[in-house]
């Protein structure tokens, strides 16, 4: 069964969304604050966390950041009624791969979690390698979902991966910022967001920072795209 770590202090909303996981054949442990949050993530194996912000103890922020620290590849959602941009967008920073607001619906719950199961590194088969993507000295394992750059190894989370693949895949050609949230994102996503500007930020830290040539470029007014540029 696929395992979930539930972080989450309201009883009235733990309960039923325990449940309801439950019901639908995942295995569910509970946490009802922060620090046994954190604790738990750091000592037990799961495939899928749900994060709630406003925790006791510690913050979900924190939480979120620590278990990225120690699990860079695990699916966090955060699940919270804090709903403003700026939240999200702290939330992201902290490194959630997806952000949903209470009240939800559970099937849109599901859905979200089952995209970001679908991608998630610790279910590729160990058996068959994949394809490997190369673009100038990067390498991209798309069986294990491991990233390299001159031979040094690259942590990405989830989201950061499967947006990096894409823009591997496209061979050089713009992605819009709609056709990225539509290829990425897959479910209906709140686009008053700049989600996607934050994640290319995210990828250039990563990907570009410390390497030459840069692969990751902006087309002003149309969207991104990765490939070597000529000198």
């Amino acid at each position: 069964m696929t395992s979930v770590l539930l972080i989450e202090d309201e009883p009235k909303v733990a309960a039923p969304v325990k449940k309801w996981l439950e019901e639908n054949d995942f295995a569910v442990e509970l946490a009802p604050d922060g620090a046994v949050g954190r604790h738990l993530a750091q000592i037990n194996k799961y495939d899928i966390v749900l994060l709630d912000l406003n925790l006791p103890f510690i913050s979900g922020y924190d939480v979120c950041r620590a278990i990225r620290a120690a699990h860079p590849q695990l699916p966090i959602i955060m699940v919270t009624a804090l709903g403003s941009v700026e939240q999200k967008l702290t939330g992201f920073d902290a490194g959630a791969d997806d952000y949903i607001v209470k009240p939800f619906d559970f099937r849109e719950l599901l859905a979200r979690m089952r995209t970001l199961l679908k991608r998630n590194p610790a279910a590729a088969v160990e058996e068959e390698p994949g394809e490997v993507l190369r673009v100038a000295d990067m390498e991209i394992n798309t069986g294990f979902k491991t990233v390299t750059r001159g031979g040094n190894p690259i942590s990405l989370t989830a989201r950061e991966y499967s947006l990096l693949e894409y823009l591997v895949r496209r061979n050089g050609r713009v992605a819009s910022r709609n056709e990225i949230v539509e290829h990425v994102w897959d479910v209906n996503f709140d686009t008053g967001t700049n989600v996607v500007e934050v994640y290319i930020n995210f990828l250039r830290k990563k990907i570009d920072k410390n390497y030459h040539p840069k692969l990751i470029h902006t087309k002003q007014g149309m969207g991104y795209y990765l490939k070597v540029l000529p000198v």
